[in-house]
């Protein structure tokens, strides 16, 4: 096939981590750093605080209600009365904080592995923030294979985090993983979305094979049934399309159906 001119929407390759995302607003991303013994620890002294506070503003209620009902018999008095609904108010703040602490410590242990939704935290360098577009979703695809199909996963806001020492800033997309295709703490490469499109020579994705180095390269047509292998440098791939940065001219032809087959013959392995 002989390659032309094509254009696609400015990515950047990086890698991810999957994590759990958090189950309230404010909450912190559960990752594979994180101590997921302590974690546990922490959520059962929060569910214990949450079942009591619970308790206690049942039982507030319950005084208050009394209080009223001898108020009404004229056989309290108000400030009792008072007191007992001001009782009841502070066990529902105390209750309210209690909720609120324990949804910031996550899912359960038991439930991070099977979240529906996963986030996918993204370290960026400060430097280039600027240029990613989080309005377009970013594409994930499991870390090594290419052949995978890719995922979309949309741009979600969380905590702010970065790690001052590699001077990078975390940006976390959500995945969808109904189907537990992945896991949590798994690395996995991502696509970011840059603005603007970039235009360069375009071959079939089909046409390029790998090494195990990861070098990318095509098998281009010299002659009739004669093939070399040219090394090539991939700026993008999108819809089945590779957009290259360098390697080939306008006008080479390169093997699209049997690519694989011609590197099998080339180093005597079997595709």
């Amino acid at each position: 096939m002989r390659i032309g001119d094509g254009s696609a929407a400015r990515t950047r390759e990086t890698s991810g981590e999957v994590v759990v995302p958090p189950s309230g607003v404010g909450g912190v991303p559960t990752g594979s750093t994180s101590n997921i013994a302590h974690i546990g620890a922490s959520q059962a002294t929060a569910d214990g605080e949450v079942a009591r506070t619970q308790a206690l503003v049942r039982l507030a209620r319950i005084a208050l209600s009394r209080a009223d009902a001898l108020v009404r018999e004229e056989a309290g008095s108000m400030r009792a009365r008072d007191e007992a609904a001001a009782g009841l108010a502070t066990a529902r703040a105390a209750a309210d904080a209690a909720q609120v602490q324990r949804r910031l410590l996550g899912p359960s242990v038991g439930a991070m592995s099977n979240q529906a939704t996963l986030w996918v935290r993204v370290p960026v360098f400060g430097t280039d923030m600027g240029e990613v577009g989080r309005a377009r979703p970013a594409s994930i695809r499991p870390l090594g294979d290419a052949t995978a199909l890719p995922r979309s996963a949309r741009a979600v806001q969380a905590p702010p985090s970065a790690n001052a020492t590699a001077g990078t800033v975390d940006l976390y997309f959500a995945l969808d993983n109904r189907d537990r295709a992945y896991r949590v703490g798994q690395r996995v490469a991502v696509a970011l979305p840059l603005g603007g499109t970039q235009a360069g020579l375009s071959v079939p994705a089909a046409a390029i094979v790998r090494d195990i180095y990861g070098g990318e390269w095509v098998y281009r047509r010299t002659a009739p049934n004669t093939y070399v292998r040219q090394r090539i440098e991939v700026a993008s791939v999108a819809g089945g399309q590779a957009l290259l940065s360098r390697g080939l001219g306008r006008g080479a032809e390169v093997v699209t159906d049997g690519a694989a087959e011609l590197f099998g013959t080339e180093f005597g392995t079997p595709h």
